[in-house]
């Protein structure tokens, strides 16, 4: 009896493949272009050459090395004025910052490159001119060994856990 089921199921099979004509071709497994094929300037000019629709687009950051975005802070330098300004860091912490990297017998390069920042950014903190951000002055502590915020500026920094 299975033996007369199976026989049915091949004679089923063989009579729909015999309708299928020798031109009809299927393909199984033909795949989707990937993202980045579709983003090459060959695809980009195939596209405009046929008419169809291509949007271009900048990203705002692209190809800088920004790690933390400071967008609530440029709001307010736009308003400043004479009267309402900004807090600087202060000149105490720029030379804290000047002495400990000269103590350790680093450059503002060598120290930028340490904490992952730009050498400009520890140019203007050791002149006075940088608006403090406690994540950059975390960073700095943390390489030169030494406290630049709170009431204990200037002596070494602690390390373990609080008491």
């Amino acid at each position: 009896m299975q033996l007369m089921i199976c026989m049915r199921r091949l004679n089923y099979t063989a009579l729909k493949m015999a309708d299928a004509g020798w031109d009809e071709v299927t393909y199984l497994r033909k795949k989707a272009p990937k993202s980045s094929h579709l983003k090459s300037s060959q695809a980009v000019n195939s596209a405009m050459r046929t008419g169809a629709a291509v949007e271009t687009s900048k990203k705002f950051t692209a190809s800088t090395n920004k790690q933390h975005v400071i967008t609530k802070d440029t709001a307010k330098l736009d308003r400043e004025t004479e009267e309402l300004h900004h807090e600087r860091v202060s000149l105490e912490v720029g030379k804290l910052i000047s002495q400990g990297r000269i103590e350790k017998k680093m450059t503002q390069k060598e120290l930028a490159t340490k904490i992952n920042e730009k050498p400009q950014v520890i140019n203007d903190y050791e002149a006075g001119r940088a608006i403090p951000n406690n994540q950059v002055l975390g960073k700095i502590e943390r390489t030169l060994g030494i406290k630049l915020r709170g009431k204990d500026k200037g002596k070494p920094l602690a390390f373990g856990k609080k008491k």
